[in-house]
C-alpha cells in the first residue's frame, strides 16, 4: 500500500515539475494557422475532389483545439474526424471518432480534444496526435501534431501534413553545420540516418545503390573564410560505414557549396582558387576592388572517385579563363563588355564580390545536352557551359559540341552583368539551387531556380522560378533583339499569397516532382513544403534537428517510394521508433 502511494505521489510530483519545464520551453505552434491537407495514401495525380474543408488554428493548452471551416459554396455532409494517439504514455480521453452531420458554406466548428499523458516529444521522444478528416467529395486530410505532454497540458512542437495530392516518397536533408543526415518519409518519420565526424555544410545525395554522398567541413581553411566552405566530400553505405572520402582544401584552393553526381559516377564539384593582387591587376581588375590583396574566382572540377580515398580530376573549367574588362586598355582582355556576353566582366559584382567574386552556390548536369548549369550569387545569374570539351578546350573559346569552348553558352537573371540592361531588368537576387527539371517530370528540360530575393528592389520576398531557355532550330541558345537572353519572364513562379510571408535571404532550394508539384526548402527556417501548380501547399515538414540552435537546411531531395537506393534497405534499417520516456506508471494504462 505504501509503495503504491509512493509511486503515485512520485508520479504526480514529476508531472508538476515537468509542467513548468514544458511551459517555459515552449517552441510555439509552427504552422498552426496555415490550411493544410494530409493523407498517407499513394500518389493521386488527378484529384477531382474539392479542397474547401480546412483545418485551422491547431493549438495546445489543456488538450488540443482546432477549427474546421467550410470555405466552399456548398454544404458538406457526413464529415468524420478520426483521432489517434501515437507513442507510449499518451491517451485520447475524448471520443476518438467525431461525426459532423452537416457543415454549411462559410460555417466553422471548433473541436476540442482531451489528451492525457507524460513525456517529451520529438526529437527527444515520440508523442503524436493524428487527426484525420474525411467526407464525401473532399480530399482526406490528416494532421500529425507533435507534442510535449504533462497530464492534460499539451505543448505543440510542430504540425506535419501530407495531402493525398502530395508526391509520396522520402526526403533527404542534412541540417547546416550538423554531423547527421536524415531520410524521412512523408509523415516525418526517420527512415534512416547517417553520422559523420564532420559538420555538414552544403549538400547530400542518396545514390541508386543506397550509398550517401555528403559534403562537409573537415577543418577551418583560414585562406577562404567565407560562407559555404566545405573542403571534403564523403560517401557512406546504407548502414553508415564510411566507404570513400575526398579532401580538397589547401592554401590555394578549396571546395565550397554543392556538388553533382554524374551518370558515370564522377562528381562535379565547386571550388575557389586564390588570385593574388598582381595577377588580378595583370588581368584588368580595378585596384580599388582588391582591398584584401586577393580575390577568389570559382572553378568546377570533375572528379573520378578512387576508393577508398581520393580521386582523379578528369575535367575542369575556370571562370578566370573567360574574362573581359573595359577598365584597363593596356591588357589583352580589354574589350567592349556588351559585345561579348559569352565572357565574364572582371569588374562586375564589386558590391559583394571583393573577395568571393562569383560565389557559385549550385551546379547541375544535363546528360542529354552534355552541359553544366551553375548559379552565381554575386552576379545574380545562372550560366550554362559546355561539358563536351577537353580540359584545353574548356580553357579556351573554341571546340566542344557548341564550338565555343568554355565560354558561356547561356546566362539569365541579370543582364547588367553583360551591359545589356538596368536594375529594372534584373530577375534574380542572390538565387540558389538552379536545376534542370528531370525527364518524366512536367516541364522536363526547363530550369527551376530558388530566387532568394536578397537585395531585391522594394519589399523583400523569395520566389521559385521556372524558365524555358530559348533555343534555335539547331538547339543553340540565342540573344533576343535587345541583346539579352530570354525569357522575359518565368513560365511559372511561386510566391506566398502574401509575398513577404516567404523570405529566405540565403541558402534554400526547389525540386520539380514527377506529379508536377514542386518541393521547396525554406532553408533559413528549416521548413520544407510541397506546392501544386496552382500554388496550394499540400505537404509540409518542419526540421526538428537543430545545429545546435538553428534548424537551417541548405536544400533537400525527394526520392520516390520505389527508388532503388531505398526499397532494398527499408525494412532492414528502419529508424521510425524514436526513444520514448522510460517512466512507466500503471495509471496511464
Amino acid at each position: 500500500m505504501k509503495n503504491t502511494i509512493f509511486k503515485k505521489g512520485l508520479a504526480v510530483g514529476i508531472i508538476f515539475l515537468l509542467v513548468g519545464v514544458c511551459i517555459t520551453s515552449s517552441t510555439g505552434n509552427k504552422g498552426k494557422d496555415t490550411p493544410l491537407k494530409i493523407n498517407i495514401s499513394k500518389t493521386v495525380n488527378n484529384i477531382e475532389k474539392s479542397n474547401y474543408l480546412k483545418i485551422k488554428n491547431i493549438r495546445g493548452g489543456i488538450g488540443i483545439t482546432f477549427l474546421l471551416t467550410n470555405e466552399g459554396d456548398n454544404t458538406l455532409n457526413n464529415i468524420t474526424i478520426n483521432i489517434e494517439a501515437i507513442g507510449r504514455f499518451i491517451k485520447i480521453k475524448s471520443p476518438k471518432i467525431i461525426h459532423i452531420p452537416e457543415l454549411k458554406a462559410g460555417q466553422s466548428t471548433k473541436q476540442k480534444l482531451k489528451i492525457f499523458g507524460l513525456g517529451f516529444g520529438e526529437p527527444v521522444g515520440y508523442k503524436r496526435i493524428k487527426i484525420m478528416i474525411s467526407a464525401p467529395g473532399i480530399t482526406t486530410m490528416e494532421r500529425i501534431v507533435l507534442v510535449n505532454i504533462v497530464g492534460p497540458f499539451v505543448n505543440i512542437i510542430s504540425v506535419f501534413f501530407n495531402d493525398e495530392a502530395a508526391f509520396q516518397g522520402y526526403t533527404l536533408f542534412a541540417p547546416e553545420y550538423h554531423t547527421k543526415t536524415y531520410l524521412i518519409n512523408n509523415n516525418g518519420d526517420i527512415v534512416n540516418k547517417w553520422s559523420s565526424n564532420y559538420l555538414q555544410c552544403a549538400d547530400c545525395y542518396l545514390l541508386e545503390n543506397g550509398n550517401l554522398l555528403r559534403s562537409c567541413l573537415p577543418c577551418i581553411n583560414h585562406k577562404f573564410p567565407a560562407g559555404g566552405i566545405t573542403g571534403r566530400i564523403e560517401m557512406f553505405n546504407w548502414g553508415g560505414d564510411l566507404i570513400w572520402e575526398f579532401e580538397y582544401s589547401y592554401n590555394e584552393f578549396c571546395l565550397h557549396h554543392g556538388f553533382k553526381v554524374m551518370p558515370n559516377g564522377n562528381i562535379l564539384m565547386i571550388a575557389w582558387e586564390r588570385k593574388e593582387y598582381n595577377e588580378a591587376i595583370a588581368n584588368g581588375r580595378n585596384p580599388l576592388s582588391i582591398p584584401a590583396g586577393v580575390i577568389w574566382p570559382c572553378y568546377i572540377i570533375e572528379v573520378e572517385p578512387i576508393f577508398p580515398i581520393g580521386g582523379k580530376i578528369v575535367w575542369e573549367w575556370h571562370v578566370w579563363d573567360h574574362l573581359i574588362q573595359d577598365y584597363d586598355s593596356t591588357k589583352d582582355n580589354y574589350g567592349v563588355v556588351a559585345d561579348h556576353p559569352e565572357l565574364i566582366d572582371l569588374n562586375f559584382g564589386l558590391l559583394t564580390g571583393f573577395l568571393d567574386w562569383n560565389h557559385i552556390n549550385s551546379v547541375d548536369y544535363n546528360e542529354e545536352l552534355d552541359q553544366i548549369l551553375i548559379s552565381l550569387h554575386v552576379q545574380n545569374e545562372i550560366w550554362i557551359i559546355d561539358h563536351n570539351t577537353t580540359i584545353e578546350e574548356a580553357a579556351g573559346h573554341t571546340g566542344g559540341k557548341s564550338g565555343k569552348g568554355g565560354d558561356i553558352l547561356y546566362r539569365w537573371g541579370n543582364p547588367q552583368a553583360y551591359r545589356a540592361g538596368t536594375v529594372y531588368d534584373q530577375k534574380l537576387f542572390g538565387q540558389h539551387d538552379a536545376r534542370w527539371i528531370k525527364k518524366g517530370c512536367p516541364g522536363e528540360g526547363h530550369i527551376t531556380i530558388f530566387n532568394n530575393g536578397f537585395l531585391r528592389l522594394g519589399p523583400l520576398y523569395s520566389s521559385v522560378e521556372e524558365i524555358i531557355p530559348p533555343v534555335d532550330e539547331n538547339g543553340f541558345y540565342y540573344l533576343e533583339p535587345d541583346h539579352t537572353y530570354g525569357p522575359k519572364e518565368p513560365i511559372w513562379s511561386y510566391t506566398a499569397e502574401n509575398p513577404t510571408d516567404f523570405y529566405a535571404s540565403i541558402i534554400s532550394g526547389a525540386q520539380r516532382l514527377p506529379n508536377g508539384n514542386t518541393l521547396i526548402c525554406d532553408g533559413t527556417s528549416g521548413v520544407f513544403f510541397e506546392v501544386t501548380h496552382e500554388k496550394e501547399i499540400i505537404w509540409k515538414y518542419v526540421n526538428l534537428y537543430p545545429e545546435p540552435v538553428k534548424t537551417n537546411v541548405v536544400k533537400i531531395h525527394r526520392y520516390p517510394l520505389d527508388y532503388s537506393g531505398i526499397k532494398e534497405y527499408f525494412i532492414k534499417n528502419d529508424y521510425n521508433n524514436n526513444l520514448d520516456n522510460i517512466l512507466n506508471f500503471s495509471f496511464f494504462e
